[in-house]
């Protein structure tokens, strides 16, 4: 039998872990057999050292071993998801979901709170009056079998890869989160797990998203295209950039209201481009054929879907949403262009204002966030309102001025138009 000690020299040494002691290793550190000293260990070799293909694929079947699958194989429609590494103003799942629901596909979204300057789905819905995240396995099935509904955005259950929730408490305190094996393995097991037939995954590269180069993006995107692979899901990643936040708003309620101009068959071009980007993607992998999601926003069919959705999960579709109770306006202070907004600058501002939280488990301001009203490209005139900042508590003003004080320019001239979708991965 392996033991703890060995399973870290092996990595340590530079050499390739076998089943047997990815599998005992990721067990015993679970059931509490292994200390968190040596599980900080090898992950902090782990890091230094790299993971074969082999050795990832075994480190995420360990993870899902660690708990329970989900089946919806007794569900009448093809089951396919979507997963974004996470970004700002990333509110794409909320009319994502629904949209593919009406072209035919079952869309179960397991999804989660935000931590820092990245917002959270979760935290986005619960500013719906009545909605809930937490579904059991049955009334997942019910809803997703439902020809009114067909998709739900809930949370994981705690017996879902529980592995993996112990793993990323562990490298988010060590420095060792920046692992792509184990940023993979991270985000696949609980996938897998979830018993979806294809995945969509949405792969974010730039200043606002956790993978800082194309390069680093595309080997991520990869290595997850290639674990889903193995594991016999479908599996497709798209690269796109996350420079420059998604759409005109970052936070929950503000995030919502964007999502359900999308549905009503407006909102932001970038916003909509990569909508349905990816629910063309998530058609496909369901074998859809000839089923165009941009006839289902046209149409009206993918917001009666999101009214379902949204009322299956106990949640009002026609309550109004929370209003932050004091606004701030920032101004533009010449007339030109605007040539750069900076995604992790207005994240930054967003989170100072209460849309997210600083630890787990705490409350964020359903209303607070940033309303952009120009993007990059666009012109401003001297005294124009660049971004108003919304909050509950007007004290938390000064940290979101100071995030956003280099975090945008006005220029002469227009920067060069960049491409939303980077690159694709996969078959």
């Amino acid at each position: 039998m392996p033991d703890a000690v060995s399973v870290i020299a092996t990595k340590r040494d530079g050499h390739t872990l076998s089943s047997d002691q990815i599998s005992w290793m990721v067990d015993a550190y679970t059931r509490g057999d292994v200390a968190d000293e040596q599980m900080s260990a090898l992950t902090m070799a782990i890091l230094l050292r790299g993971m074969t293909r082999v050795e990832i694929r075994e480190w995420t079947d360990a993870m899902i071993a660690s708990g329970s699958r989900m089946d919806f194989s007794s569900i009448s429609r093809p089951t396919v998801d979507k997963h974004s590494t996470g970004g700002i103003g990333d509110k794409i799942t909320l009319p994502l979901a629904p949209l593919v629901a009406a072209c035919g596909a079952a869309v179960p979204q397991l999804s989660g709170r935000g931590l820092g300057y990245t917002g959270g789905t979760l935290d986005k819905l619960e500013s719906i009056p009545g909605w809930r995240a937490d579904l059991t396995a049955d009334e997942m099935t019910r809803l997703l079998d439902d020809p009114a509904v067909g998709a739900v955005i809930c949370a994981a259950g705690a017996d879902l890869a529980p592995a993996d929730k112990k793993l990323y408490a562990l490298r988010d305190v060590t420095g060792t989160v920046e692992s792509i094996p184990m940023i993979a393995a991270s985000i696949m097991s609980k996938k897998i797990a979830e018993g979806t037939g294809a995945l969509v995954l949405d792969v974010k590269c730039g200043s606002g998203a956790f993978m800082k180069s194309l390069d680093q993006a595309r080997e991520l995107a990869a290595t997850m295209v290639e674990l889903g692979t193995d594991s016999g899901v479908d599996t497709v990643a798209l690269v796109t950039d996350m420079s420059t936040p998604l759409g005109l708003t970052a936070g929950n309620a503000l995030e919502v209201q964007e999502s359900l101009d999308v549905l009503a068959g407006g909102g932001p071009a970038d916003v909509v481009e990569l909508t349905l980007a990816l629910a063309r993607e998530m058609v496909a992998a369901a074998g859809l054929d000839g089923v165009d999601p941009a006839d289902k926003l046209r149409d009206g069919t993918a917001m009666d879907r999101w009214r379902s959705m949204i009322a299956g999960q106990g949640g009002d579709p026609a309550a109004p949403l929370p209003v932050a109770r004091h606004t701030h306006d920032v101004v533009a202070d010449r007339d030109g262009v605007v040539t750069r907004v900076d995604a992790m600058a207005v994240g930054i501002a967003a989170w100072r204002l209460g849309a997210g939280r600083e630890r787990q488990g705490q409350q964020v301001q359903a209303g607070a966030g940033v309303r952009m009203h120009v993007r990059p490209g666009e012109r401003v005139s001297a005294g124009s309102p660049v971004f108003t900042l919304h909050t509950d508590t007007p004290e938390r003003f000064d940290g979101a001025l100071e995030a956003l004080t280099d975090g945008w320019a006005v220029g002469d001239d227009a920067p060069a138009a960049s491409p939303l979708i980077l690159d694709r991965i996969g078959t």
